[in-house]
Parts: structure tokens; sequence; C-alpha cells
């Protein structure tokens, strides 16, 4: 074996503030050691793992990489509005008239992530 990605590691303003959000989305958990005010915040799902680190830096342009959700106990019309309830915004609406596509949200700090169709939807 080679390697494995051990988590994704996304620069924020505030790692404690983002890895929230981004917990509340997976129904993960932050380490039992982030607290708010921490350079890092680590988000565990099941499947994955986020990194969350503070930089100086503001978020300026668009990101090179995005995480692509799938939902797995509602519909992705239903979890696009969970969402955008726990603070996202919508960047862009893929949707079709036939069910297909998917809708580009940004979260908290703007960075965009998709929210794709869940399984029983495709193979509906």
């Amino acid at each position: 074996m080679t390697s494995l990605v051990r988590h994704i590691t996304i620069d924020c303003s505030d790692a404690y503030r983002l890895g929230t959000f981004w917990a509340s989305v997976l129904d993960g958990s932050l380490a039992s050691d982030d607290l708010p005010g921490d350079p890092e915040a680590t988000v565990t799902a099941a499947g994955s793992a986020l990194l969350f680190v503070t930089v100086p830096d503001g978020k300026t342009v668009k990101n090179r990489v995005h995480v692509d959700l799938q939902p797995q106990d509602r519909s992705r019309d239903e979890e696009v509005e969970r969402l955008l309830a726990l603070g996202a915004s919508l960047v862009a609406d893929h949707r079709r008239a036939d069910g297909t596509g998917w809708v580009t949200l940004a979260d908290i700090e703007g960075n965009e992530f998709c929210v794709e169709r869940s399984a029983s939807e495709r193979n509906g």
C-alpha cells in the first residue's frame, strides 16, 4: 500500500467556527480537544475527516478542490434546505427539470461545495 488520505485540510479564518458548521453538515463531531480560538479543528464523520486550519489570508478566488455531498437519508432538495438553514449560501443551482443536476453552495466562510442527488434518487 502507498498512501491514504488522512483528512482534507481547509484553510479558514476561524477553525473552530467552521469546524462546528461542517460537523453539523456531516453529522460528525469535533475532536474532544478542539476549543474556540484554537488554530486547528478536526471534524470526523462517517467516511471522512476534515481538518480546518486558521490562516491569516482571506479566501479570494474559487476553490480548486471542493466537497461533493450525497445525502443518505433525505433528498437532495431537502438536504439543500437543511444546509441553507445551517448558514450555507446558494452559489449556483444546476438542478434540471428531469430531477438530475446538483446545487452549489458555500459554507459560512465562502468555500464552495456541491449537493448531489441521493442514492435513492439516482436509482429511482
